[in-house]
């Protein structure tokens, strides 16, 4: 009965067994398929057979581990392959990539962020693009409000830059609010000696098209001098606001309002706008000190987990505050130091001579039945039962020379004006051995640690003429001996070599140090006094050692420079800052071309009148009278307003100031002639 059932669970294994067999075929089968598969770059295709074979064979822990393996290898050259194409402007290889790589895992963090940034670099792209199209047609205040975007987003882009130093080059006049530009950059000659302060925005207005709305505080009826010629419609309102104490506020695209330039008006109407400023290289404590000292802001936030700062001041200090910031915020100097250090160590070593026996030991002999020697066996002793020890010589002829380099040729890279370091070598225990007082005390064992070998301690600075200070601390230590405590502990005798130095290379320059040499030469002889002082023989009858060791240093140090400060342009380190109460920005100041007042139009002359008949005198016709000069009668103040192409405008009068005396004056065309 038991054999029969036992036979029955063979028959039902046997088909169990069959499945695991052909399941573990299965898996080898696609495991090698997805081996090939990958060895053909079919990665997708290959990490599918992986996954067939582990499904095949759940137990067997190579297949998911290849399948691992290669994925992430995968993934990370997709990431790589990736932001290179990206880097150099392939934008589609570099989505294809970056695709691949979050098909093999979808939750990726480093594939979505590269995918957001192709999707910045397409937007910010078409912002350029524009910014482009506008600097070749001479809209440069809209070309600097997208490049100015396109950097305060994505500050790296090279792209920007390069628009932003042509757009420098052009020596484009910045307007005084962006929906005025076209407004201010309006050409005037204006001449107003002791007039009302209405009366000169009201011709200002009339030419520039602006709108002026003033505070109840504005006097309107002081009294202004302004003379101004060849310049523009905002130079003529900042030196006017700046002589009257007034500020402006800008209400929309062509309108201005005007307040007196005091603390209580300022706080009421000035906007104030909020920046936040990301630090990529620059710590944003020390930027925040640099805004709160130039600037004198009060509301700045620092956040020191993000490295970002968040400002809030008036539109004009947060431009100064721009400026500021990209001037601070770029990379710090890096420098590659190539470091080789090599010791050579030469030691000789002779032993030549004759080591003849120091002492010579006698000892009785047992007696011959293999017993003790009794005390009265010692008057029984000869020649026969002495025995003599220590009687041997050894003729000594040895020379042994030692060659020995070690060489290490590390290679670090150092920020500028950070320390580095690189120990070779290894670390000894020193074991201090404590014993707690009192009775029934015990013993503690505390271990430290000594480093022994080649320390090198380095803090390079970097300069801005490519040349590289590097202040050089270099130790060698060896173990020249060990000693015992009276406890039992033990301790190291170290032997130490020490330099320090500071020097300044330049990029690519070799400097080599030597000469941290340590020479030993110790000797020690053995011999039979009398016999071993003889000249030449003497070695006969004695023995000699001589030891001698050298050792030198030679250190070998190469800076190469990764990273070094870039001069900015004159027109970033200088610009202007307003006055000490005001940011005000001051209007261009670039020369201009003379504005030509244009010549007075011909007036024509009346029709003749026919002259009335009288009936007691004949008609005799009179002789005309000839037309005597007219001089302008003009108030004291007076204005000119003319176009930058020297066109006057319909429907505007040329008020003409007084002549001098002894000036020629033409007739005036205002006035018809007689």
């Amino acid at each position: 009965m038991a054999s029969h059932l036992k036979n029955l669970g063979r028959r039902a294994a046997l088909p169990a067994l069959l499945v695991v067999a052909l399941s573990g075929c299965a898996g080898q089968m696609a495991y090698r398929d997805g081996r090939a598969l990958i060895a053909e770059d079919k990665i997708e295709a290959g990490l599918l057979k992986y996954q067939e074979a582990a499904k095949a064979d759940p137990s067997n822990a190579q297949f998911r581990a290849a399948y691992l393996r290669e994925r992430d290898r995968a993934i990370q050259r997709f990431l790589d392959l990736g932001e290179q194409l990206r880097t150099e402007g392939k934008a589609e290889l570099a989505e294809q990539n970056l695709r691949r790589a979050q098909g093999l895992d979808p939750l990726n963090e480093r594939a979505r962020a590269g995918l957001r940034a192709l999707e910045r670099d397409e937007r910010l792209g078409k912002l350029l693009d524009t910014a482009s199209g506008q600097i070749e047609k001479g809209e440069l205040e809209q070309a600097k409000q997208k490049i100015n975007a396109v950097l305060t987003e994505y500050p790296a882009s090279e792209r920007a830059r390069l628009l932003q130093r042509q757009l420098a080059e052009k020596h484009s006049p910045a307007a005084g609010e962006p929906g005025l530009a076209k407004a201010y950059k309006q050409a005037i000659t204006i001449e107003f000696r002791d007039a009302p302060l209405k009366q000169v925005f009201d011709v200002i207005s009339r030419r520039s098209g602006l709108n002026f709305v003033f505070d109840k505080d504005v006097k309107l009826d002081q009294r202004t001098t302004i003379l101004l010629k060849n310049s523009t419609v905002e130079s003529a309102i900042y030196f006017m606001l700046l002589t009257n104490q007034l500020e402006q506020q800008v209400m929309d695209a062509n309108t201005v309002l005007i307040f007196p330039n005091v603390a209580a008006k300022l706080k009421e109407y000035q906007e104030m706008s909020v920046k936040t400023f990301f630090m990529a290289n620059a710590d944003a404590k020390q930027v925040a000190n640099t805004l709160k000292t130039i600037l004198k802001t009060r509301d700045v936030v620092v956040d020191e987990k993000l490295n970002l700062l968040i400002v809030r001041d008036t539109p004009e200090a947060i431009r100064l505050a721009e400026r500021l910031v990209a001037l601070q915020d770029t990379p710090e100097p890096e420098v590659m130091l190539e470091v080789e250090i090599l010791e050579v160590k030469r030691g000789s070593v002779m032993d030549l001579g004759v080591a003849w026996p120091t002492t010579v030991g006698l000892t009785p002999l047992t007696s011959s039945g293999g017993t003790a020697i009794k005390l009265n066996d010692l008057r029984n002793l000869n020649q026969r039962s002495i025995g003599v020890s220590g009687v041997s010589a050894t003729l000594n002829a040895n020379t042994n020379d030692t060659n020995t380099n070690l060489l290490a040729n590390p290679r670090i890279r150092v920020r500028n004006k950070e320390k580095a370091k690189i120990v070779i070598g290894d670390k000894l225990p020193v074991v201090t051995t404590t014993v707690s007082s009192g009775v029934g005390g015990f013993a503690s064992d505390s271990i430290t640690y000594v480093e022994v070998g080649l320390t090198l301690n380095v803090e390079p600075t970097i300069y801005l003429n490519n040349e590289v200070a590097i202040r050089v601390g270099l130790e060698v230590s060896n173990l020249t001996g060990t000693l015992t405590t009276k406890n039992g502990g033990t301790a190291y005798q170290i032997g130490t070599r020490q330099a320090a130095t500071m020097l300044q290379l330049k990029d690519g320059e070799n400097q080599v140090l030597a000469g941290l040499i340590n020479n030993e030469e110790r000797g020690a002889g053995n011999h039979v006094p009398g016999f071993g002082d003889l000249p030449i023989v003497g070695r006969l009858f004695g023995n000699k050692r001589d030891d001698n060791q050298r050792t030198e240093i030679v250190l070998s140090i190469t800076p190469h420079l990764i990273r070094n400060l870039q001069r900015p342009e004159a027109n970033v380190s200088e610009f202007s800052a307003g006055t000490e109460a005001s940011f005000r920005r001051r209007p261009d100041m670039t020369l201009r071309a003379p504005v030509m007042l244009p010549a007075p139009a011909p007036v024509p002359m009346p029709a003749p009148q026919p002259l009335p008949v009288s009936s007691l005198a004949p008609a005799v016709p009179a002789a005309p009278a000839p037309a005597a000069p007219v001089t302008a009668v003009v108030p004291v103040a007076a204005a000119v307003m003319v176009p930058a192409a020297g066109v006057m405008p319909a429907g505007e009068a040329v008020a003409m100031p007084p002549p001098a005396p002894g000036d020629i004056v033409a007739p005036s065309p205002l006035q018809p002639r007689p």
